[in-house]
């Protein structure tokens, strides 16, 4: 019988084989799609956040077992489908126009993946008309903008301006180097966090408010 916790594990420590090979015989001993998402893929990742943020790992440790989480899902995914498990949430995802700095974005979106969230990653330098029409065509609650550079920074406020014109209610969360909270409260941003662990919990304070 597979063993959950060591699948924890194996995504924790990075390590691929061992996640994928656990996953396979998971889903082989017939558990609950469910139930191997929950246990072993989304606490996995759960625990490298809060380290994350204890800065006890760092982004190398993340990304390794990111990459371990995402081809243990890779597998997972089509049971997950057949038994009608539903993403807790859409979740959009850019790094805003004129920037081309994507690392905090990737993060941020490995590690929303991680929590259960539906990614739509947009990639780098999107414009405000671009996002506005995937959270059309998607119908994602939650979009998060990136930034790295301060000259890139008024981007943001033209997205969230865009959105409220449009009357759409798409929660909008911010983050990036040189963003701060003071600066989300300035321009109307439902939220901001100041790294990717974090942007987890924001984000689901978002989607229950």
């Amino acid at each position: 019988m597979a063993d959950l916790e060591a699948l924890a594990e194996a995504v924790i420590k990075g390590d691929q084989n061992a996640a994928v090979e656990i996953t396979r015989q998971a889903i082989a001993d017939e558990m609950p799609a469910k139930e191997i998402l929950d246990t072993g893929l989304i606490a996995a990742m759960s625990t490298v956040g809060d380290r994350f943020s204890r800065n006890e790992i760092y982004i190398p440790e993340v990304l390794i077992a990111a990459r371990a989480m995402k081809s243990a899902t890779t597998i997972l995914e089509p049971e997950l489908v057949k038994a009608g498990v539903e993403p807790i949430g859409k979740f959009i995802v850019g790094t805003v126009a004129g920037d081309l700095h994507d690392i905090g974005k990737n993060l941020v979106g490995m590690m929303m993946k991680g929590a259960g969230f539906e990614i739509i990653d947009m990639g780098v330098d999107v414009s405000p008309q671009a996002y506005l029409e995937k959270a059309k065509e998607t119908g994602a609650q939650l979009v998060g903008l990136s930034a790295l550079l301060t000259t890139t920074m008024p981007s943001m406020e033209k997205i969230i301006k865009a959105f409220k014109d449009a009357g759409l209610s798409t929660k909008i969360m911010i983050g990036g180097a040189p963003v701060t909270q003071a600066y989300a409260d300035k321009i109307g941003a439902d939220g901001y966090s100041a790294d990717a662990a974090s942007a987890v919990d924001v984000a689901k304070e978002l989607l229950a408010a």
